[in-house]
């Protein structure tokens, strides 16, 4: 069996920025952008709020510091934030949520790593000494620990009108928000109306070598700056990288569906493997496949030894994550290095 070519399914962060990227990134325009001054982040900024119909953008290093600046624009000391007890600015944001806002959680179930309405209202605490006051709600699309599920318009309008009555502020982790729509045919610009914040991801499924960016009101963007310089975030001459991203946008997104199917070939193939029970519905790009009679690490060891690369998700849980350097090359000597090893 020839094991040469290295599969790595870890995760969709870990593509390199093909020629034509970097040629972009080379000729970008630059400034100060802490001084506004950058035309290429300028560009970017207003793309991506163009296209979710919102009105400012703000470019960072990172989907974890798009997510907790939103987080400290819509709480305070003493509040609450409600969102899935899987959500990916509970679990692996580095308890971002105490250390930068103060703030308390409220974490919902929900089947696949979605919450709803009903859930919602539930647990928004009243008015009352004793209980934090409730002031944001923290959605996931697409949701990492559901298997990369997908909230879908229908699903998030009843959550929206809640906030609106309840005055509670609603924001979106889009970490893999491109995936989700190509996985729904609905409109960024459509999803723009429902959020009072979006982080939108450029490192993962677009391709890009880093950069996330806060999308909001002129008024939130205006605070979310002085949140980004406390925190470390105000970069230079960042169109560097800026410009890595308009290019995704430009020839990233449709491809998407690619990675799509490739996942569920992967998910087709895991299942005629030995000591995997099931595999969580694979919608777009993460397949999430649970284990029976074998610890995630002795799974992964026999991987390895096949030159493929996963991470241990849970207790019995592995991931694998397709992306845009997996290619029909690599599903095609994935099927063959596992076709052996039968159930």
């Amino acid at each position: 069996m020839d094991n040469k070519l290295r599969i790595d399914l870890r995760s969709d962060t870990l593509t390199l920025p093909t020629q034509a990227m970097k040629e972009a990134m080379l000729n970008a325009g630059l400034g100060d952008d802490v001084f506004g001054e950058d035309p290429t982040v300028k560009i970017l900024e207003e793309k991506l709020a163009g296209m979710f119909g919102m009105e400012a953008g703000l470019f960072c290093p990172s989907g974890t510091m798009t997510n907790q600046i939103a987080i400290k624009l819509h709480t305070r000391p003493q509040t609450e934030i409600i969102c899935h007890k899987s959500s990916h600015i509970y679990l692996y944001e580095g308890g971002g949520i105490m250390s930068n806002s103060l703030a308390s959680v409220k974490l919902l179930e929900g089947k696949f790593g979605k919450i709803d309405a009903e859930a919602i209202r539930q647990v928004i605490n009243p008015d009352d000494d004793h209980l934090p006051e409730t002031t944001m709600v923290s959605l996931e699309n697409t949701m990492n620990k559901g298997g990369g599920s997908v909230y879908t318009l229908e699903e998030v309008r009843p959550i929206r009108q809640l906030c609106k009555e309840t005055e509670l502020k609603l924001h979106l982790d889009g970490a893999r928000i491109f995936n989700a729509l190509i996985s729904t045919g609905e409109r960024p610009f459509d999803w723009g109306k429902m959020f009072d914040t979006i982080s939108v991801c450029l490192s993962k499924g677009l391709g890009c070598p880093v950069g996330s960016v806060l999308l909001g009101s002129q008024a939130d963007i205006k605070k979310a700056r002085k949140i980004r310089k406390a925190l470390g975030g105000g970069m230079r001459q960042a169109g560097l990288l800026a410009a890595a991203g308009i290019y995704a946008l430009d020839h990233n997104v449709f491809r998407l569906e690619d990675d799509h199917e490739r996942a569920k070939a992967i998910a087709a193939i895991l299942q005629q493997t030995p000591f995997v029970k099931e595999i969580l519905p694979v919608t777009t790009n993460i397949v999430i496949a649970r284990l029976e009679q074998i610890s995630p690490e002795s799974f992964l060891e026999e991987l390895t030894e096949r030159n493929i690369w996963a991470v241990k998700f849970g207790k019995d849980q592995i991931r694998m994550v397709t992306h845009m350097d997996f290619t029909d090359q690599h599903l095609e000597a994935f099927e063959s290095r596992l076709k052996l090893w039968k159930k």
